[in-house]
C-alpha cells in the first residue's frame, strides 16, 4: 500500500455529506468501517466520473487509514481530490470528517487513495481527455 501524507489535506468543497444511521452499525453498535469505505468510494467515483466525463470503475484502493470512529447521528463529510491522471486511469485522494450532532467541531476519521479507470459502453478502458495546454497570449 502507498503511504498517505497526513500533512496533505484534500479539503475543499465537499463531495458528499451524509448522516451515519443506526442501520450503518456493526454488531457492536459502532458505525461499520465498510459503510464508511463505501461512502469514500462513492465520493471518489463522483470525482472520477466528473473528470473522465463518463463512466468509471474502481480498480484499486491504494491506501486506506481509519483514524477515528464515527458514531450514529454524526454528520459525515467526504472530500475528494484528483491527484493524478494517466491515459485511462486516475488516482483520487479522499478524506472523511465527522461532526457530532451537538457540536460544530470536526475531526478527520479516514483517508484513502483510490484508483479508477475510465470505461466505455463495453466496460473496456478508454482514454481520458487531456486538458489543452495553457498558452501565453
Amino acid at each position: 500500500m502507498t503511504a498517505i501524507d497526513p500533512q496533505q489535506s484534500v479539503r475543499g468543497a465537499p463531495t458528499i455529506r451524509t448522516i451515519a444511521m443506526p442501520a450503518d452499525t456493526n454488531p457492536a453498535g459502532d458505525i461499520f468501517g465498510g459503510w464508511l469505505l463505501g461512502q469514500m468510494d462513492l465520493a471518489a467515483g463522483a470525482a472520477a466520473a466528473r473528470r473522465a466525463k463518463g463512466r468509471c470503475a474502481t480498480i484499486a484502493i491504494d491506501a486506506m487509514q481509519f483514524l477515528k470512529p464515527v458514531f450514529v447521528g454524526d454528520e459525515v463529510t467526504l472530500y475528494a481530490e484528483l491527484v493524478h491522471v494517466g491515459r485511462t486511469s486516475m488516482k483520487i485522494s479522499v478524506e472523511a470528517w465527522r461532526r457530532s450532532r451537538e457540536s460544530e467541531d470536526t475531526e478527520q476519521v479516514t483517508r484513502g487513495l483510490f484508483t479508477f479507470v475510465a470505461i466505455d459502453a463495453q466496460r473496456r478502458p478508454r482514454p481520458i481527455d487531456r486538458p489543452e495546454p495553457e498558452t501565453d497570449a
